[in-house]
């Protein structure tokens, strides 16, 4: 096929267990910036391993919450876009039957996908690191964005951290095991907005496609598994997955 929304659609619709997995670049529509495009602003003037690092936030949370402030600003305000309420209609279709994402923002969710493993963590719980009591994540950060002052656990007053991943911390154990079952069992791995280069989530394709499942990717840049893919469209996903799943709706 010449067109490649037809091929997708087509590959889509021969699916019986389709999974998509999400990186970054699904939200850039959303106004989230790619942590990893040149000129976006979050590494800019900073060590990624004093602000964004476990043994970092322990050193210094003040550093950690200066720095996260604006990204947290931005999700909290950030609206999901066409590419993740397409892939919320699929699901609803019953045709994608879960989600893996490597996103923080919790987009998937407010566009209504029900089944979402989210590796890299989220906002809406927050973690005391000395007695580890969970509140609810986006009231703490909306508080800290108005009054600018440490948030502290009501129990024992140790330092509360947002649920994300930081680097030097483990995965979510749960969400990668049930991510790398999903891998497994795929047919059709939909692979939207992600560079691929964080491990061990770039390791979930190479398990799809061990298991015989076909690899479709929607993203502006190469990856390393584009020569293996089924179909590869270089272009916006918020243009390319609605086109998709318009031609899907009108063959169902």
């Amino acid at each position: 096929m010449d067109d490649p929304i037809e091929t997708l659609a087509y590959l889509v619709a021969q699916s019986r267990s389709m999974i998509a997995f999400t990186g970054a670049g699904i939200s850039t529509p959303s106004g989230i910036p790619d942590f990893r495009s040149p000129h976006c602003g979050l590494w800019e003037g900073v060590d990624p391993l004093e602000v964004a690092s476990i043994y970092g936030f322990r050193q210094n949370p003040e550093a950690f919450y200066g720095w996260v402030s604006p990204l947290a600003r931005v999700i909290l305000n950030a609206k999901p876009n066409p590419a993740h309420e397409a892939l919320a209609r699929l699901e609803q279709m019953g045709i994608l039957k879960a989600l893996i994402t490597q996103n923080i923002d919790m987009l998937h969710g407010r566009a209504g996908n029900k089944t979402v493993h989210e590796l890299h963590g989220h906002m809406r719980e927050a973690t005391c690191v000395s007695c580890f009591t969970v509140y609810a994540g986006e009231a703490i950060i909306e508080r800290f964005l108005e009054d600018r002052v440490l948030p502290r656990c009501p129990k024992c007053g140790g330092v509360l951290k947002p649920n994300v991943i930081l680097f030097g911390e483990q995965l979510p154990y749960r969400e990668l095991q049930a991510a790398q079952e999903a891998a497994r069992r795929t047919d059709l791995m939909l692979i939207v907005g992600s560079s691929l280069e964080v491990a061990p989530a770039s390791d979930l394709p190479l398990i799809a496609l061990r298991a015989g499942a076909k690899l479709i990717i929607v993203n502006y840049e190469t990856t390393f598994v584009d020569p293996k893919a089924a179909c590869v469209v270089h272009g916006n996903c918020a243009e390319v997955l609605p086109a998709v799943l318009e031609r899907l709706e009108k063959t169902v």
